[in-house]
């Protein structure tokens, strides 16, 4: 019993002292622990107040930065405008203008909608975009063999209106190559009147001869035509002689001039790119039509008119909500079967506004 109580005693005072290393080894693995933990916090809290003060510092620096950019864009613009252009191929606002279309583009595509369930304003975009990506891809294609660059900004300042987006004219070209476009349209709309009287006489239906020789006459004349006389002759360009599918190449030819086409393409080729730009054009109009012309900024008032046939920069703002008004009343109620008279229209309705309106 005695070796026994002894063993017990020696046991237990074992097991006393092996808790009490035990506990101090855990609270000296806590301490441990926590001051880890404390120190690791303190270097999260140093690296985050150093990175907050260099995104600070890089703040201001990119502020001044934007600042003295935008002093140099104005001088250059008031000192030198014509080679302005050059500076907007690599510093803003050339570029900060095609990349936000590009985002826009992107925004409109996450949408997963045809061309024609878009709204005015996305399908507008759209269309804008894909005529600057087609008007910039000769000038990529140039510039891709080695040391053409030199080549591509000499063309660049040459040829600015012929070789260059919107994106990248000043508000002066703007406004010059805009003009020089319509009047190069304006050229051919006697010849489009002239190709329409001709076709007079293949009219077999003599009412409808006879309202078309009406409306020509008119026309020519310097009078501006009512919608209601458009609409009496519509079903004439459903089908012969005036359908588009009956349509010479040569009068094709001449309306590829009121949509800044080029003519130089065979007929097939020319019939197929003006259904399609009238078929997106009816589309937009319907489109513009459920959002309504009283949504239109001034600037996007003047680009609907110009797209569709009128100069609108010696034009009131009422003048081109009124004529965009009548434009609309004729188109909203086309089929797609008669674009041929939306091409034509782009004349009719166009050639002798607003001095002809009233007679």
């Amino acid at each position: 019993m005695a070796l026994s109580r002894t063993g017990m005693c020696c046991g237990s005072a074992a097991m006393l002292l092996y808790g009490m290393r035990t506990n101090v080894v855990l609270v000296g693995a806590t301490s441990l622990t926590l001051a880890s933990r404390q120190l690791r916090l303190a270097g999260l809290w140093h690296c985050q107040y150093s990175t907050k003060a260099k995104q600070s510092l890089s703040r201001r620096v990119l502020k001044r930065l934007k600042r003295a950019n935008e002093k140099y864009e104005h001088f250059l613009n008031q000192t030198h405008p014509t080679p302005y252009f050059i500076n907007g191929m690599s510093t803003p606002p050339g570029f900060r203008l095609l990349f936000r279309d590009v985002k826009e583009i992107q925004r409109i595509k996450a949408k997963n909608l045809s061309f024609q369930q878009l709204p005015y304003r996305d399908m507008e975009t759209l269309r804008q975009f894909r005529r600057d990506i087609v008007k910039a891809a000769p000038l990529v294609l140039i510039s891709i063999p080695p040391f053409a660059n030199y080549l591509v900004f000499v063309l660049m300042y040459l040829f600015p209106r012929q070789l260059l987006i919107r994106h990248f004219w000043t508000p002066q070209q703007q406004l010059e190559f805009q003009q020089i476009y319509h009047r190069q349209r304006a050229q051919q709309c006697p010849a489009i009147l002239g190709r329409l009287a001709r076709e007079v006489p293949c009219v077999t239906n003599k009412p409808l001869q006879s309202q078309l020789l009406h409306l020509c006459n008119k026309v020519q004349s310097g009078a501006h035509p009512s919608v209601s006389e458009i609409q009496a002759v519509r079903r004439l360009f459903a089908g012969p002689p005036l359908g588009m599918n009956r349509l010479d190449a040569e009068h094709m030819r001449l309306l590829c001039s009121q949509l800044f086409l080029t003519p130089r393409l065979p007929a097939v080729l020319i019939r197929h790119r003006l259904w399609d730009h009238a078929s997106k054009l009816l589309h937009l109009d319907r489109a513009l039509s459920m959002l309504g012309l009283h949504q239109l900024t001034d600037p996007e008032l003047r680009q609907a008119c110009y797209l569709r046939g009128l100069d609108s920069t010696c034009l009131s703002t009422n003048e081109c909500r009124e004529w965009l008004y009548q434009w609309l009343q004729l188109t909203t109620h086309l089929k797609v079967s008669e674009a041929s008279l939306l091409l034509h229209s782009m004349v009719l309705l166009s050639i002798n506004y607003p001095r002809g309106a009233g007679r």
